[in-house]
């Protein structure tokens, strides 16, 4: 259960990637349009990031599913991508009317029309799966050997061969079965669409509920990229931008809650905060409530109260869903490219439908949520910001130096031997560790860390808010430039000897916090000499593969044991 789960975990968080294009696209194409700059090229600028997102999924996913976030998997990617639509549009059968009465260059524009707006329509998906294949190739077979006479397509290159290989059997798959398919997916969407109140509510719910696994990007993008169809622009958000009066219906409920109701609960906090400690957490409470009213993102502020009381945040969740019923009820209609906060209501305004309505709705949802919190938190005695029964997070919070930031959450994770990978999305740290007992939370609190989750032993989420890509990339770069003292990899001479030395070593692997090793005969091991220092543990899965449970970076360990190996 819990592979599928980290798999579910690593997708959604690879997602996020190139979801970050959509802001600078939304906006390019909104500022271009004539009742704004009046630019074509600019609209047309931000019309070819939407018209490609297939593209763009497909990269993006890979790259963020892949190790090291590695660029080849990406060129893996548009590999399988470009086979598998260019063989669905060679092998897709054409509909007798599509056709019918025409010939010559009429019927070749007529069946060239048709094909196109099939492939749109099919782009996202197969980007995804274009994605995901790439990716998992990519950790797969990234570190590959071939024979000898063969070696010139081994490690990377043999990656993009096995997605072009992969798109040839896709593309036969779509191909002779897209009539089925594409009943199968407009069926879908069609439900999905005329479920009305109750799936809306259903899916406002469920999106917050699964906020706090980070799962709630892979609902999102199903309801925005994929549900619907409006002259070949599919998804919500597609189909909004594209001019469709009844797109809008999975984004305007958020708006009443990012831009009224979370600020409304911040004000409540504050409100209930000790008098002593008002000012302390004012300016917390301040920046997370304007974070999320004017750009959306929210979860600073819901992982405040999340495990501090959850039927609070079970309340925020059914608030939400029916936010989403009431939006759609009186016909708003609103979208967004990033998130719904105030700069997408803005842009968008001309765009959506009946959006004025926002606002009454908007403060009717602020002294509903001020009017529960403030209740809750005084009737349960809620340990919110200001009413901690020791000093607060926030005063006793360390004023770190850019450059020493990461050096100060390298420590409060455990140090350097205890991170195994180091990624992010809009929001959290996405961590793979080796020890979970070496994680200091307190101190992660002090360095503005709102939450903390652990949907396993050795994966864990740091909820830092829009600062959390920049904070990741610079554990990255501290990991990277660190003495070799404070890392924990072993002696890559010593491991090669207990393996049975060079000869024996056949390939070497890796995944997360261990080392894949196939051997020529496991007779070969030195037991004694895989218990030392730096090692976790060994697994025999079976036959001549060998998994070395190390502590550290997996590569520190792993790229001195093959230029031993190639060195032979």
């Amino acid at each position: 259960m819990k592979k599928p789960f980290a798999g579910m975990q690593q997708l959604g968080r690879a997602l996020m990637l190139p979801i970050a294009v959509l802001p600078i696209a939304g906006m390019l194409l909104r500022l271009g349009q004539p009742d704004v700059l009046g630019w074509a090229a600019m609209a047309a600028a931000g019309d070819a990031i939407f018209s490609n997102l297939g593209l763009l999924f497909a990269v993006g996913v890979a790259v963020g599913l892949a190790r090291e976030n590695h660029g080849a998997a990406g060129l893996a990617a548009l590999v399988c991508y470009l086979v598998t639509t260019r063989g669905v549009e060679t092998l897709m059968a054409l509909p007798p009317d599509v056709a019918a009465g025409l010939s010559g260059a009429a019927r070749d524009l007529a069946v060239s029309a048709f094909k196109a707006r099939e492939l749109h329509k099919l782009s996202i998906p197969v980007g995804l799966l274009s994605g995901i294949i790439a990716g998992i190739a990519y950790n797969r077979f990234s570190n590959i050997e071939l024979p000898s006479y063969l070696s010139f397509f081994g490690g990377r290159r043999f990656v993009a061969i096995a997605t072009g290989v992969a798109g040839v059997g896709l593309a036969a798959v779509i191909g002779t079965a897209w009539p089925f398919l594409e009943h199968g997916m407009d069926a879908a969407s069609q439900a999905i669409l005329h479920a009305g109140s109750l799936g809306l509510f259903v899916y406002g719910v469920l999106n917050r509920v699964l906020i706090i696994t980070g799962l709630h990007h892979i609902l999102n993008n199903f309801a925005w990229f994929i549900v619907g169809d409006y002259h070949g622009a599919t998804g919500d958000m597609n189909r909004f931008f594209a001019g469709d009066p009844t797109a809008g219906v999975f984004m305007s409920g958020f708006f009443p809650v990012m831009m009224f109701g979370l600020p409304g609960a911040c004000l409540a906090m504050y409100h209930a905060a000790r008098p002593e400690r008002r000012a302390g957490v004012a300016g917390l409470l301040l920046s997370l409530a304007l974070t999320s009213f004017l750009t959306g993102v929210t979860e600073p502020i819901e992982f405040t109260f999340m495990f501090l009381a959850p039927l609070l945040f079970g309340v925020h969740a059914v608030a939400t869903g029916l936010a989403m019923v009431v939006m759609y009820l009186i016909g708003v209609r609103l979208g967004f490219s990033f998130s719904a906060g105030l700069f997408d209501y803005v842009l968008n305004f001309s765009h959506a439908q009946r959006p004025l309505l926002l606002l009454p709705i908007g403060l009717a949802y602020a002294a509903l949520y001020y009017g529960v919190f403030r209740f809750c938190i005084a009737r349960f005695d809620l340990a919110t910001p200001g009413r901690e029964a020791e000093e607060p997070a926030v005063a006793r919070a360390v004023a770190v130096p850019a450059g020493g930031r990461a050096g100060a959450f390298i420590t409060a994770l455990g140090g350097a031997g205890n991170l195994a990978e180091v990624e992010a999305c809009t929001t959290r740290l996405r961590l793979v560790i080796v020890d979970g007992a070496r994680i200091d939370e307190p101190a992660l609190k002090r360095l503005g860390a709102r939450g903390v989750v652990r949907p396993s032993a050795t994966d864990l989420q740091v909820v830092l808010g829009p600062i959390a890509d920049q904070v990741a990339g610079e554990i990255r770069m501290a990991l990277r430039t660190a003495p070799p003292e404070t890392r924990l990899g072993l002696d890559a001479r010593a491991l090669l000897a207990a393996l049975g030395g060079r000869a024996n070593v056949l390939a070497v692997e890796t995944a997360p916090g261990r080392l894949l090793l196939r051997l020529a005969r496991m007779e070969g091991l030195d037991a004694s000499a895989l218990a030392g220092p730096g090692v976790r543990g060994v697994a025999r899965p079976g036959g001549a593969v060998l998994h070395v449970l190390v502590e550290g970076p997996v590569e520190d360990t792993a790229a001195p044991l093959r230029a031993l190996m190639a060195g032979a």
